[in-house]
């Protein structure tokens, strides 16, 4: 694990609701030590409820818009940000394969581009060649050739996060000649992205996809889950990117 990996566990919850709580249970011979405890499973249970989540998530996402068929005018390709990855999966012979974040924006991509016809390019790194471990964008190049029946005309191989994805993909782009693109990526990651493009030139046309917050909550949305602590990590996770692009790129 990266040291940005292991700052982001310990920022993020649940682990930084733990550590809350923790602090608080030392100080639990003070009005305050209780408080922050209070506090700490207060919030451990909102942000694990689905409702907890949305109020994170909708405003999140409701800086995108889906994409209109009217919208594609003018793009001249289109470029998928890979996400995760799911190791040594038996089913197919112990590879690598794209996990279901991935999968979505791989089968929407596909979508596009039988749509479109536009040219792809995949762009996501963080090989470990010692450890036989390939860049996020083979597998994902892969799985749209092979599953999704959607070639691959670029793969951006050397990325190691969203800023790179932007620069070393508009490195290719320009030398395609290549100006304007439907940037696929799920909705909650799709603000962040498109700022970072744009600061490299490249005129981007929204393509977001997997919207959580447009669904109507329900009383079973009031429960706590592992799904609702799961978008709340994700939507925590890009408000901080969010602010941290806006300090470091000035975008």
């Amino acid at each position: 694990m990266t040291t940005v990996a292991i700052f982001r566990t310990l920022l993020l919850p649940p682990l930084s609701l733990f550590l809350l709580y923790g602090i608080g249970w030392l100080l639990r011979k003070r009005r305050s030590g209780r408080i922050i405890s209070g506090s700490a499973i207060a919030l451990m249970f909102l942000l694990s409820t689905q409702a907890g989540a949305w109020l994170l998530v909708y405003p999140l996402e409701n800086l995108t818009a889906p994409l209109s068929s009217s919208d594609h005018t003018g793009a001249q390709a289109i470029v998928v940000l890979a996400a995760g990855r799911l190791k040594n999966s038996p089913e197919y012979a112990g590879q690598d394969i794209p996990d279901y974040i991935a999968l979505a924006r791989l089968r929407y991509t596909a979508k596009l581009h039988h749509e479109t016809g536009l040219p792809v390019l995949v762009s996501g790194g963080a090989a470990i060649p010692e450890e036989g471990i390939k860049p996020l964008a083979d597998g994902m190049a892969g799985a749209l050739r092979d599953d999704f029946v959607t070639p691959v005309k670029w793969l951006e191989d050397r990325s190691r996060n969203t800023a790179e994805n932007a620069e070393r993909s508009a490195e290719i782009l320009k030398i395609a000649g290549i100006h304007r693109i439907l940037l696929v990526t799920d909705a909650m990651h799709m603000y962040r992205a498109r700022m970072i493009f744009e600061q490299q030139g490249i005129n981007v046309v929204a393509a977001p996809t997997m919207f959580f917050a447009r669904n109507e909550l329900g009383l079973s949305d009031l429960l706590p889950g592992v799904e609702g602590m799961r978008r709340a990590n994700y939507a925590i996770y890009e408000w901080l990117g969010i602010a941290w692009y806006r300090l470091r790129y000035y975008v």
